[in-house]
């Protein structure tokens, strides 16, 4: 695997609204500096859902987008739903939480799928878009940065898999809702390196 894309966004509005998002990325050329916050330079506005720490960088594979292309019929271009790496050779649907995806000098741990929400919504400009994105199991995932440091498009990527409870992202979507979880899956869900929001909602 190795980089395809790296993205990043000046804040700007949705159509139509006031309020500014981070969601418009676009792919960068050079050498990008990420750190414990993520792609350093990239506008995150709504930090009650997005960013921090345990989702600092947002990745999705050239396996989701090209499912996408196939779903949406047309072509899908790095950044369009915000995400902030496109990995060749990686599907999101394979990964599962506390896998880590290896560069030269960063290391990142896989923490939880994205989940739709009404900016994605907008931003594809179909309302029933939520429920698709959910179905399709092709989210992309959240991630946590290890290690720091500069990455640049073309440099390669290992993938180690996590070596305790698996979580698949697939899963996450699917069954991600916390008041309907059994106790068995949230013992599951919290026996992963699952991202902080939500294991909060689950406890």
């Amino acid at each position: 695997m190795k980089i395809q894309a790296i993205c990043r966004a000046d804040a700007r509005a949705l159509p139509g609204k006031t309020s500014k998002t981070g969601v418009f990325k676009h792919a960068v050329n050079g050498p990008v500096m990420v750190d414990v916050q993520g792609i350093v330079g990239d506008a995150v506005c709504n930090r009650k859902h997005h960013g921090g720490p345990d989702q600092a960088i947002y990745a999705m594979g050239s396996g989701d987008l090209d499912f996408w292309t196939g779903d949406r019929g047309h072509p899908i271009e790095p950044g369009f739903f915000g995400e902030n790496l496109v990995i060749e050779g990686m599907d999101s649907a394979a990964l599962c939480v506390g896998d880590r995806l290896e560069l030269q000098q960063v290391t990142l741990e896989v923490t939880a799928a994205r989940i739709p929400c009404a900016t994605l919504t907008a931003r594809v400009g179909d309302p029933h878009f939520a429920k698709r994105f959910r179905e399709a199991g092709h989210p992309g995932v959240y991630c946590r940065v290890l290690q720091t440091g500069m990455i640049e498009a073309g440099e390669s990527v290992t993938l180690i898999p996590y070596a305790g409870t698996k979580l698949p992202i697939p899963v996450i979507l699917q069954r991600f809702r916390p008041n309907r979880l059994t106790q068995e899956e949230c013992a599951a869900f919290l026996g992963t390196p699952l991202a902080i929001r939500f294991r909060e909602m689950i406890a």
